[in-house]
């Protein structure tokens, strides 16, 4: 009956990987399999620790294939069974779970690999004299049964030798099938031609050459240079050749210093002689501030066999890591303008330093956007470029706490493939299975090139004075390319001396400034590409209406409050959609809420898409929006939503809404690099408090506020930031208002603080029908969702648009007005209640909506209108080292007329954003509306 099943043993033939798969749990953990399957493996593990003789266990056999066909239950294990055959297996799961330890990864040989008891075979109670005897392999790719002694080898040249893998991890039995196909069919080689190895040993000498040429050329300047990593280069050739045979489009690369000078020419084609000209000072007159060379991205198409592969280098500042979000946004937008679900068309490739690849929270921020639905990317290859040294830090006792600079890579289940930097051919076998592995499953995965750093952190630095053992070493060991060129030479692939004969023609084509590589296309312009000519307007001023008739606000308004009749949803909802229906006919006044949701209705019935993101912004933090509806009644994840925004209109732009993973600086640089590719949508980060921007500074520093001056790159991106000092405490009252005028120089960025459901409506359409494309920071309110007197009419959205400077509201008579306060935000609800209570009315109270750029003509007109004020007052919830005040004095200053003085309103200076006391909070709150409502003699 089981004759065709067991031809050998239950261990091979169909039932061998479910068995093993069953056996790798009750390993990990016992309790995790079937109790008839746990029942026996205890005993399996009692015999072999008993060490018995073989003994014939064909009663088993016949239930294990029963088991594994049908699922039928197992009776208890007879007493009886081959110990050394259940060592045999348990030796290749070792290897696999730990070969990695000793394989040969180090070029310098430093770390000599501890003893791992697991690796042994006598640790399963085998011996010599079994070394060759045959046994069943099990799911050991090859021959079904070989000697002990072969299928050691066969291990430790999978395992142990210039790869090292790490992949037992993954839960997807799938996946690690797939693996162990790739490495364990191959014995982890490569099959190359001699015109492929040819044409790998000119990659290495491309990547050599120019470094040294750069290093005679230009001493002492700068570079970050390669040397020592030069295996770099066909990892990153052969991805984008093999990328763009299996259909990929698009390539966006995202690396920090090391090697990026080599990466622009030998793989992107930047020409030679451009290169030189920064090194020569040469810089764009287009921008204001430029960045230096090791910092600046570039874009290139490539000839494949697959067709034009565009490649995209991003800019990244010297804050290593940050860019992976960034990438990661820029090929969404991507993958969402070509409708590329899956990933297939672009693909993302981040190159790592080990150091900050294992020092960086940005890396394990942005591995967790990984596989959430509004930010993956289909799966990223992660290149390694481990030197072994971060900075001056050598030492493994310093420099991490896991034993591989990649560990971190575990949490989202990437495999590792570890790769002696200096074998170019198993780097290239890593490079091909691990982009492979990419594209069939569509998940992360990790290079790790061992390697080292033959120059100093820059070449600037002498590493010999804090790395002189690992330094002598380095300088006393043959380059990657000579080693390859003398073993090719032994191999007769290449002739004597043709290796320098490389280098030369390589020396040659940069002393002509141009390259040798003929694969880069030159005028290729792609269906899918961004026409960003069109937003270089810089003038804020330009004028763009974003006044709607009437008529469309109430179609507009009915399409945002028509919920389908099987959703229940609950009461507080039902009254906001209540409440939002007379909104939208003119009968109710306009909240924060509704006014914002009709900003984003008109612009995707303009054909504008919008992408909003934040930790709760589907609802709002302060569950004003209510943009996501949820069915009361709803069952699962995936029923029981309703988005009445992505409903305006058929084959309308596309509404995405995300309440993203508790992150701020991996989900800011996602949205950056979303922006800064796709200029059509909307796209908005929302903080769940303006507080909580604090740890995303690294992009608003790196990338908003200067990405335009130093690269060039228009980003139009909107940040709402919650702000309001209502007895929150230091963390929830203050959005750093100052940090962000701090920033704003040559009209990079805009501020502004709306106050009212009409100006949040203009000013969010202004931002994408105006053709400019410029940061946008909303400081946004807490308290004024609600309050009634922050109201607006539905008119006010059919008239006029965003105001930068609100007038004074009430009719009070210009010549008795003594003092004129300027203010931003809710304090202005404040003073003008307290003014109401005190019947004051020789104080008007202007707005200003728009601090940067600083609305000067309008604020003139303010002042002539108030000519008989003899003080300005500028009031601000904030203590006075924050807030506004410092940053725009020098505005209100310009235009004040000779007999009027400037003074302030505002908390004391303090360390902190905001007190925690309630009492106190009150108490700085009546003493600022008192100074700036008091007019002393």
């Amino acid at each position: 009956m089981f004759k065709d099943d067991l031809k050998s043993s239950y261990l091979f033939g169909s039932n061998a990987p479910f068995i093993e798969e069953q056996y790798e749990h009750y390993l990990e953990n016992p309790d995790s399999v079937d109790p008839d399957w746990r029942k026996y493996f205890d005993e399996l593990q009692k015999i072999s620790d008993s060490k018995s003789k073989d003994i014939n266990h064909s009663e088993i056999i016949e239930q294990f294939a029963l088991y594994a066909k049908h699922k039928a239950p197992i009776s208890t294990p007879p007493q009886g069974h081959n110990p050394k055959q259940v060592g045999v297996l348990q030796l290749i799961n070792a290897y696999r779970f730990l070969g990695n330890r000793i394989a040969d990864l180090d070029p310098l040989q430093r770390h000599l690999s501890e003893a791992v008891t697991e690796l042994d075979y006598k640790h399963y109670g085998l011996e010599d004299t079994d070394l060759d005897t045959e046994f069943d392999t099990g799911s050991l790719v090859g021959p079904h049964r070989a000697t002990l002694r072969s299928i050691i080898e066969a291990l430790k040249e999978t395992y142990c030798k210039h790869v090292g893998i790490e992949y037992m991890y993954l839960t997807s039995t799938e996946q690690k099938r797939w693996i162990q196909s790739r490495f364990e069919g191959s014995r982890s080689k490569i099959n190359l031609s001699p015109d492929d190895k040819r044409s790998l040993l000119q990659h290495i000498t491309a990547a050599e050459t120019l470094e040294r040429y750069l290093h005679t050329r230009y001493v002492g300047q700068k570079r970050f240079s390669l040397e020592g990593g030069e295996s770099l280069i066909p990892i990153v050739n052969e991805t984008i050749q093999r990328a763009g045979a299996s259909g990929t489009k698009e390539i966006v690369i995202g690396m920090a210093h090391r090697g990026r000078l080599n990466v622009l020419v030998n793989c992107l084609g930047k020409m030679p002689r451009d290169l030189f000209s920064e090194f020569e000072g040469k810089h764009s007159s287009e921008l204001s501030s430029g960045d230096v060379k090791y910092h600046q991205g570039f874009s290139s198409d490539i000839k494949t066999s697959g067709g034009p592969v565009h490649l995209t280098l991003a800019f990244n500042p010297s804050h290593l890591e940050i860019v992976n979000p960034v990438v990661e946004g820029s090929v969404r937008a991507r993958q969402d303008r070509r409708n590329d679900i899956s990933g297939d068309q672009v693909l993302p490739v981040l190159i790592h330093g080990d150091s900050a690849f294992a020092g960086q929270g940005v890396v394990m921020e942005t591995m967790a956007l990984s596989k959430t639905r509004g930010y993956a990317t289909g799966g990223t290859l992660h290149i390694v470029v481990n030197n072994q040294i971060g900075f001056t830090t050598s030492d493994p006792r310093d420099t991490r706490s896991t034993t591989y600079c990649t560990d971190i890579a575990k949490m989202i289940e990437a495999p590792v493939f570890h790769v002696n930097g200096d074998d170019p051919e198993s780097v290239l076998l890593v490079a091909q299975v691990a982009l492979d592995f990419r594209n069939t499953f569509h998940s992360d995965v990790v290079i790790d090139l061992v390697c080292y750093r033959r120059l100093g952190h820059n070449e600037q630095d002498e590493p010999m004075v804090t790395q002189p053992w690992m330094y002598k070493k380095i300088n006393s060991r043959l380059t990657t390319r000579k080693l390859y060129a003398d073993q090719l030479e032994n191999h007769d692939v290449i002739a004597k001396g043709d290796g320098d004969k490389y280098v030369q023609a390589y020396r040659d084509a940069l002393d002509a400034g141009v390259l040798l590589d003929q694969t880069v296309i030159h005028g290729y312009q792609s269906p899918f590409t961004a026409n960003w000519g069109i937003y270089n307007q810089s003038d804020w001023r330009a004028n763009s209406s974003t006044a709607l008739p009437l008529k469309v606000l109430k179609r507009l308004g009915e399409k945002v409050t028509s919920i389908p009749s099987e959703y229940k949803l609950h009461p507080t909802v039902q009254r906001v959609i209540d409440n939002r229906k007379l909104m939208g006919k003119g009968d109710l006044p306009l909240d924060w809420g509704m006014g914002e949701i009709l900003a984003y209705a008109s612009l995707l019935d303009e054909g504008y898409g919008i992408r909003l993101s934040g930790q709760d912004c589907g609802r709002g933090t302060f569950s004003h929006r209510h943009a996501v509806i949820h069915d009361q009644n709803r069952q699962s994840w995936d029923s029981g939503i309703y988005v009445p925004l992505q409903h305006i209109k058929d084959n309308q732009p596309e509404f995405t809404v995300i309440d993203s993973i508790l992150s701020e600086e991996a989900v800011l640089g996602f949205e950056y690099g979303y922006a800064t590719t796709e200029p059509r949508q909307l796209i908005i980060w929302e903080a769940q408090f303006g507080d909580f921007a604090n740890g995303a500074q690294v992009v608003i520093d790196q990338f908003i506020s200067s990405g335009e001056s130093k690269w060039g790159r228009l980003c139009g991106l909107t940040l709402l930031l919650p702000h309001g000092y209502e007895g929150q405490g230091p963390e929830h009252s203050s959005a750093r208002l100052e940090r962000y005028l701090q920033l704003c120089a040559e009209y990079n960025i805009q501020v502004c603080v709306p106050s009212t459901p009409a100006q949040v409506f203009h000013l969010l359409r202004r931002q994408m029908v105006r053709p400019m494309r410029k940061p946008l920071i909303v400081i946004t309110p807490k308290s004024l969702l609600r309050r009634k007197e922050a109201t607006s009419e539905l008119k006010e959205l059919s008239v006029g648009g965003f105001k930068p400077v609100i007038s004074e509201v009430e009719k009070l008579k210009a010549d008795k007005v003594e003092r004129l306060v300027v203010c931003s935000g809710k304090v202005y609800y404040d003073l003008v209640a307290e003014r109401k209570v005190r019947n004051i009315e020789n104080i008007a109270i202007i707005r200003l909506e728009q601090l940067y750029p600083f609305p000067h003509n309008e604020f003139a007109d303010e002042i002539k209108k108030y000519s008989h004020a003899k003080s300005v007052v500028w009031a601000q919830e904030e203590p006075g080292n924050q807030g506004a005040w410092h940053r725009i004095q020098h505005y209100l200053n310009r235009h004040l007329l000779k007999h009027q003085k400037l003074s302030y309103a505002l908390r004391p200076s303090s360390a902190s954003p905001a007190v925690g006391y309630l009492a106190k909070h009150n108490e700085q709150q009546k003493a600022l509306i008192d100074a700036a409502l008091t007019i002393t003699a």
